[in-house]
């Protein structure tokens, strides 16, 4: 049950993680476009490998940081300014997510696997990101930092990040085919850390 538990932290969190319109989705879905899909699925493994490496690495740290308790306290309380910060911004000051989709993605010369990989790299969001999270819910006694434990919430986020990407890359299509995407997706994010945000200060109001 425990391993289920990180599977699907590691899988919904991953997801949650690549809904924001940003540099990796956006070029995947751009790249399926020019390129096809194909490509652009090729482009998203990449991207799935790195954020793989990433996550394991914030893992081993989180693990760290739960056996050193007053870290976590103060840890939390930062997590509950940024993800509130957060929320604000997607709400009212974030640009509509409805508009057109940017022309001016660069496009890598060597492979789509290995561009997806190194511009994923240069991302590392993922770290701080994967830490709170893990702690959050471990706090909660929905995730555990056991060997094993690490590797399926690894692995699952790989396949999340990957699912999400894969509906980039399908919804996307060139102009004359797709249609104007009807939901700002800047609400849907701003709601997602809201709930974060919620969570957060309730496990920060059960320790007082």
């Amino acid at each position: 049950m425990a391993l289920l538990l990180n599977f699907a932290v590691g899988f919904l969190a991953a997801l949650v993680g690549v809904i924001p319109p940003g540099l990796l989705n956006m070029s995947a879905a751009k790249i399926s476009m020019k390129e096809g899909r194909k490509k652009g699925l090729m482009f998203s493994v990449g991207v799935c490998i790195t954020v793989m490496v990433q996550t394991f690495v914030a893992l081993v740290f989180a693990r760290f940081l739960g056996r050193h308790p007053e870290y976590v306290s103060m840890l939390q309380k930062v997590a509950l300014g940024i993800f509130i910060c957060i929320t604000i911004y997607f709400f009212f000051i974030a640009k509509d997510t409805r508009r057109s989709m940017p022309e001016d993605v660069q496009h890598s010369k060597t492979g789509r696997v290995f561009s997806g990989m190194f511009l994923a790299f240069l991302n590392l969001l993922p770290l701080p990101y994967w830490v709170y999270i893990s702690i959050t819910f471990a706090g909660f006694g929905w995730f555990e930092f056991s060997q094993l434990g690490i590797w399926m919430c690894t692995i699952a986020s790989g396949i999340g990040t990957f699912v999400m990407l894969a509906l980039y890359v399908w919804f996307f299509r060139p102009k004359e085919t797709r249609k104007k995407m009807e939901i700002n997706m800047n609400y849907i994010i701003g709601g997602i850390t809201a709930i974060i945000s919620i969570i957060t200060l309730l496990k920060i109001m059960k320790e007082i």
